[in-house]
């Protein structure tokens, strides 16, 4: 079993890595504080331990990867998390986003599609004493048995914004989703005004593996 240690050196790395993402662009402090606070190399293999404050992604198993730390970092600023903000994400991966929102004060409720990473996660995660809402299923369909939601992340590329999402979210709500093919995606900001009325924001394009499942690719 792999030893959870955080020494001055790593967290010298993360300071570093801050820095960059603030370079990039990422202004909210709340942001930056939860992954300076968040050992991102615990959530690495052993193999790939010594990359992890690079601002890559990284394969996890199962297809899936742990998203670069500006990606991360480019997401959470646009849901922009309040104390006790009902959360739900789509596609657990790793479990390292969920828990940045989780160190955010977000109530987080999030969805993996891959049992096997599921329950690796789920064991980490538990191990972490990090507490939060873990499920395995389709995730393009949302999570309706606990809906509706103040915010909706998808972190996985998109055909299209999956209606059964938009329904879930709380008037006033943000869903943070990229949509595009499955090699290029466009990061979209969908506030839900009404019932009938969302507000589309467009921002820079990502390459995110393909949101699997019956609202996503199949």
């Amino acid at each position: 079993m792999l030893k959870l240690e955080d020494t001055y050196l790593h967290k010298g790395k993360r300071k570093a890595l801050v820095a960059l993402l603030r370079e990039k662009g990422i202004k909210s402090e709340s942001v930056l504080n939860a992954i300076n606070n968040l050992p991102r190399h615990f959530f690495f293999d052993s193999a790939l331990i010594s990359h992890a404050y690079e601002d890559k992604a990284f394969p996890i198993g199962e297809g899936q990867t742990i998203s670069q730390p500006y990606t991360v970092a480019f997401q959470t600023e646009l849901l922009d998390i309040r104390q006790g903000d009902k959360v739900l994400e789509i596609g657990t991966g790793s479990g390292y986003q969920a828990s940045i929102l989780h160190i955010m004060g977000a109530e987080v409720y999030t969805i993996e599609y891959q049992k096997k990473l599921f329950e690796g996660t789920k064991r980490f995660l538990a191990r972490l004493g990090i507490e939060m809402n873990l499920f395995y299923g389709d995730g393009s369909e949302g999570l309706l048995s606990h809906a509706p939601y103040d915010k909706i992340l998808v972190t996985a590329g998109a055909p299209v914004v999956p209606n059964s999402l938009l329904k879930q979210l709380k008037i006033g709500g943000v869903l943070v989703i990229p949509v595009g093919d499955k090699r290029r995606q466009t990061m979209l900001k969908l506030t839900k005004k009404s019932n009938t009325k969302v507000i589309r924001e467009e921002f820079d394009s990502f390459s995110f593996v393909p949101l699997l499942g019956k609202d996503g690719w199949r």
